[in-house]
């Protein structure tokens, strides 16, 4: 067992992607502010890496303290924009079972990360598979507030030149300042988002 060195967790690393669209695929300006996607990660020890355990609610546990640090990092990668979309994921090393990394993204340790992005009413699109260092993942992305606004459905690729190894696993947030650029598949728009399901 590795020394914790953030609350209950090991954490070896911290990543960050930020992605900046100014334009689209064939060339065409954006209609309106370009598109930030970020991406931060968290590459943590797992203690459960090569043996089944039971309960882990001591995973589970301690993990607002992990949703409080995402929020201040997403804050601060946004720079003051707004969030709309997001998404998480999980990357375990192969020594791990996937549900040890999804301990780690239920709501406890989520609902910080909702909190710093101004609420989320809609649930996070979450995915994750098992791998080693230099694994990509794509991330998918939602309206915080509203899981059936189309332009808003999108995906984000990370990928992690040294992580994880077998007994860790990375804990992936991703965010998108706006939908996707020139969207125009109609349906309903992030302008018309009514009720406090955000789905209708």
């Amino acid at each position: 067992m590795k020394k914790p060195n953030f609350g209950s967790y090991h954490i070896r690393k911290w990543y960050l992607q930020i992605e900046d669209t100014l334009a689209g695929e064939t060339g065409a300006p954006p209609d309106g502010n370009p598109l930030r996607k970020i991406v931060v990660a968290a590459c943590i020890h797992n203690p459960f890496a090569g043996r089944y355990v039971e309960d882990l609610s001591p995973f589970i546990g301690p993990s607002p303290d992990l949703g409080r640090e995402f929020g201040r990092r997403i804050q601060e990668a946004a720079q003051g924009q707004a969030i709309e979309s997001y998404g998480k994921a999980v990357l375990v090393g192969i020594d791990g079972e996937y549900e040890h990394g999804n301990a780690l993204l239920t709501n406890p340790a989520a609902n910080p990360v909702r909190d710093a992005v101004g609420g989320g009413k809609s649930w996070v699109p979450s995915t994750g598979k098992r791998g080693g260092p230099g694994t990509s993942i794509d991330i998918p992305l939602a309206h915080k507030d509203a899981l059936y606004v189309r332009s808003h459905y999108d995906t984000v690729t990370a990928q992690f030149n040294d992580a994880p190894n077998r007994d860790e696993l990375l804990v992936i947030w991703a965010f998108a300042t706006r939908g996707r650029l020139n969207a125009r598949l109609g349906g309903l728009k992030a302008s018309e988002i009514k009720g406090e399901d955000g789905l209708h």
